[in-house]
């Protein structure tokens, strides 16, 4: 049973904004980035049977895998560790159900999209469930194509507000399989900042992605063999 503490939190209106360790780590790196320029403020901690028995520190604090940060109306759950593959899919249906009781107005759910498929310029693809209306910017963005599959947490969620009727998107950004992606990450932090009205300098994750980038040059690409497996899905 998913329990989070303290319980007494109003959540009535806000929005929910969370990422994963997915392909580029880009929706993870998107929701670390955003906290850490918002000077978001830690306010709960999500507890649960599924949950991973890991624990680390952060500026000598505890971190605990999933935890939930507010900056004004909006909430950013961070995932630090990811609950097991085998309890992913009751996890996150627990996840879904508690935001739509919890009283959120919405949810942004952000992924990576192998860099792979891109057969454009733009830098992401989304996804809306049935009741969520798509407002500038994701008006102006592309859905993601009927032949591409979405795998893993986001897929879960997703599932779950769909079936609820509960309003949610997500931001897949085109991202390299083969390392994390500061510049996918960047892109979903430029979407997030023009839909929410935020103030967010994403030149620091793009100067990270030319060193990393650069680095990969130098060391060569790796081979199809060494690559991620599954890389085509989200």
């Amino acid at each position: 049973m998913l329990e989070v503490v303290p319980k007494d939190l109003d959540f009535k209106g806000a929005r929910m904004i969370t990422g994963f360790h997915g392909i580029g780590a880009t929706g993870y790196w998107t929701t670390k980035y955003l906290i850490q320029k918002l000077n978001a403020e830690r306010v709960a901690y999500l507890d649960s049977d599924y949950m991973a028995p890991v624990a680390a520190t952060s500026g000598g604090k505890l971190v605990t895998p999933h935890e939930l940060y507010r900056s004004a109306n909006l909430y950013f759950l961070k995932i630090d560790f990811p609950v097991y593959r085998e309890h992913e899919v009751p996890f996150y249906r627990e996840l879904a159900s508690w935001v739509q009781s919890a009283g959120f107005s919405e949810a942004a759910l952000i992924g990576g999209l192998d860099s792979n498929l891109r057969v454009d310029s733009t830098t992401h693809r989304v996804v809306f469930t049935r009741s969520f209306v798509p407002r500038p910017p994701l008006t102006e963005s592309k859905i993601l194509e009927d032949d591409h599959v979405i795998v893993g947490p986001v897929a879960a969620l997703l599932n779950r507000f769909e079936v609820l009727g509960f309003p949610a998107f997500a931001i897949l950004s085109y991202a390299t399989t083969e390392r994390v992606d500061p510049r996918a990450a960047s892109a979903a932090v430029k979407v997030l900042s023009e839909l929410y009205s935020l103030n967010v300098d994403v030149e620091p994750l793009l100067k990270g992605a030319e060193a990393l980038e650069q680095q990969s040059y130098r060391q060569g690409r790796p081979s199809e063999d060494e690559r991620a497996p599954g890389s085509m899905y989200t």
